[in-house]
């Protein structure tokens, strides 16, 4: 049994840093998350849980004419809506992110060849949901912060998919483009003022809520305050292979890898 964790954690980061291979390459970091995300059972499973879970309620979203998915809204006689991320929420990445592995090379290197392919392919669940509420007459959005410069490599991947997308006004809002940043609460907000949303779909926290809280625990608490809206008008799927659930661990710094290797093993729990 370890008695002592920071005698643990000394040790164990001072033989990683002598290795010349462990944590040496970050892109090796990520590959049983890759893998998780590209074999398992279990990741398609969740993934289409959710969707089918989506589906399952669309019929009661629609009847109730109180239901939103954005706090503090005002809902009352407006058309239905539903906002969805874009990346590991309807398209799937982790192709490039395997390439990463294999090339030896990191994000962002290499990401705008990959978007400009326009080959992501679409995650289990999510193309079957989105008809289903588009013949209810559901109006979709993509909230995305892709660059802006992606628009049209990113429209097109969406609709080489059959992904609902209409052109009467604009359905995909990038980061960059009206002066929007990575925060996603003025486009939401931008969507309400017209429509009701009746759901949101994502991979980040910030996908649903603006978020300040910048540790991991933090965040872990503001989920809590939420609770009436997870499963029901806000459906998160699984990402373990990047966001900002990594980052919070580093409080959003910019260290240094091995910087990074000590905070991560200060912050496992082993009782």
């Amino acid at each position: 049994m370890i008695r002592n964790k920071f005698l643990f954690i000394y040790i164990i980061s001072f033989t990683f840093l002598l290795s010349n291979t462990a944590f040496a390459d970050k892109n090796l970091e990520s590959l049983l998350a890759v893998l998780f995300t590209q074999t398992s059972a279990e990741m398609k499973a969740t993934q289409l849980q959710t969707f089918q879970t989506a589906t399952n309620l669309l019929d009661d979203a629609l009847k109730d004419s109180s239901w939103t998915a954005i706090p503090n809204s005002f809902p009352k006689d407006k058309p239905p809506a539903i906002i969805l991320d874009v990346d590991e929420t309807v398209l799937d990445n982790s192709f490039y992110n395997a390439r990463n592995i294999i090339d030896e090379t990191n994000y962002p290197e290499n990401w705008s060849d990959w978007v400009f392919e326009e080959n992501a392919k679409k995650i289990p669940g999510s193309l079957e949901f989105l008809k289903i509420a588009q013949s209810y007459g559901i109006k979709i959005f993509y909230v995305t912060n892709r660059a802006a410069e992606y628009e049209t490599a990113t429209r097109n991947n969406l609709k080489k998919l059959n992904y609902p997308f209409d052109d009467d006004e604009d359905v995909l809002l990038m980061k960059g483009e009206k002066g929007w940043e990575s925060s996603k609460e003025s486009r939401r907000n931008l969507i309400a003022r017209n429509y009701r949303v009746l759901m949101i779909f994502g991979d980040n926290f910030i996908d649903f809520v603006e978020v300040s809280a910048t540790s991991a625990k933090q965040r872990k608490n503001r989920v809590e305050e939420y609770s009436d809206y997870w499963g029901e008008k806000w459906f998160m799927l699984p990402n373990p292979v990047y966001g900002y659930w990594e980052r919070s661990l580093y409080e959003f710094q910019n260290i240094s890898e091995e910087q990074r290797t000590k905070k991560r093993l200060e912050l496992l729990e082993i009782n």
